[in-house]
């Protein structure tokens, strides 16, 4: 029942990726095409950021149709892992379009260039629109790494659009032209925080890290204090994709022919306390050293 559940949200995310893919391009060449014509680093900036949200939204997209592919003798564990890797490629795409904003800025600080501020405001307003309606589609689909991380450029892309707008209108009605390189810049260090935070959860994932919302500790000591186990060692908790935590433990057992018991606890333990569904318990007798000890009132040695 559990994988049907999974299989279901992550087809309704997967459509969700993709009708906010097509969005989001198809208003990106227009503020690109309009940008290059106004003379607008920010506009280009935002568009820039645009086009990015969209391969991000189709790596996203991609990813959760392949986390959705069933198991195969290959890939035991499934494809799950597609989503740090996609969630990788996105934000190394973001901190190289951060990269060449930075550069641009500066170029264009130091020598202004002429900006059309009424094109430039007209199109970011439109364009602001378009990303509150591609994060409301977002908000309302499954919450992954996946589509957080494309949530993550949406934000960063609908805050992108709110300095192009003030951009644009500071131009129009005062004629100061750094507004526009100035404005670019602070888009880039937007982006440069959701990039950075990304980059790490991605990283985390794939050097199959202990998911962030889990404590291997807790876990630990919680499979130590079910009865019938005296200890425990050689735990570890990984996930293949995100929010599927997956846990290998040796549980040392005080009464050999109780195991059946001691593991059905165990399991009943990890699945409602922690969320975990998929754990490997391997039972071993009182003859080992252990990192988690069952409390006294269980320990009969």
């Amino acid at each position: 029942m559990n994988h049907d559940h999974n299989h279901h949200h992550h087809t309704g995310a997967g459509t969700t990726l993709i009708l906010a893919t097509g969005l989001t391009l198809l208003f990106a060449g227009v503020e690109a095409g309009v940008g290059l014509w106004a003379g607008s680093l920010a506009l280009v900036a935002d568009a820039g950021h645009m086009v990015n949200d969209a391969a991000a939204l189709a790596l996203a997209a991609v990813a959760a149709w392949l986390a959705r592919r069933p198991p195969t003798l290959r890939h035991s564990y499934g494809m799950g892992r597609a989503e740090f890797i996609a969630a990788l490629i996105n934000s190394l795409g973001l901190l190289a379009l951060v990269a060449w904003l930075t550069v641009t800025a500066v170029e264009r600080l130091q020598a202004p260039q002429p900006v059309q501020g009424a094109a430039v405001s007209t199109t970011a307003a439109i364009g602001l629109a378009i990303n509150l309606l591609v994060a409301w589609l977002l908000v309302r689909g499954e919450k992954n790494l996946n589509t957080r991380a494309a949530l993550l450029h949406v934000i960063g892309d609908l805050l992108g659009s709110v300095a192009a707008l003030l951009s644009g209108l500071v131009i129009y009605f005062t004629g100061w032209m750094p507004i526009d390189p100035l404005l670019s810049l602070a888009i880039g260090a937007l982006i440069l925080v959701s990039s950075l935070r990304l980059l790490r959860e991605a990283l985390h994932g794939l050097m199959e890290g202990a998911p962030f919302e889990l404590d291997p500790e807790a876990v630990g000591q919680a499979l130590a204090g079910v009865p019938g186990v005296a200890s425990v060692h050689d735990l570890h908790v990984w996930s293949v994709k995100a929010g599927e935590p997956l846990l290998s433990a040796h549980l040392v057992v005080q009464d050999i022919a109780r195991w059946e018991t001691v593991l059905e606890t165990s399991h009943t333990l990890l699945a409602e306390r922690f969320a975990i569904y998929h754990a490997t318990l391997q039972p071993e007798p009182m003859t080992r050293t252990v990192h988690w000890r069952a409390p006294p009132v269980h320990d009969h040695d």
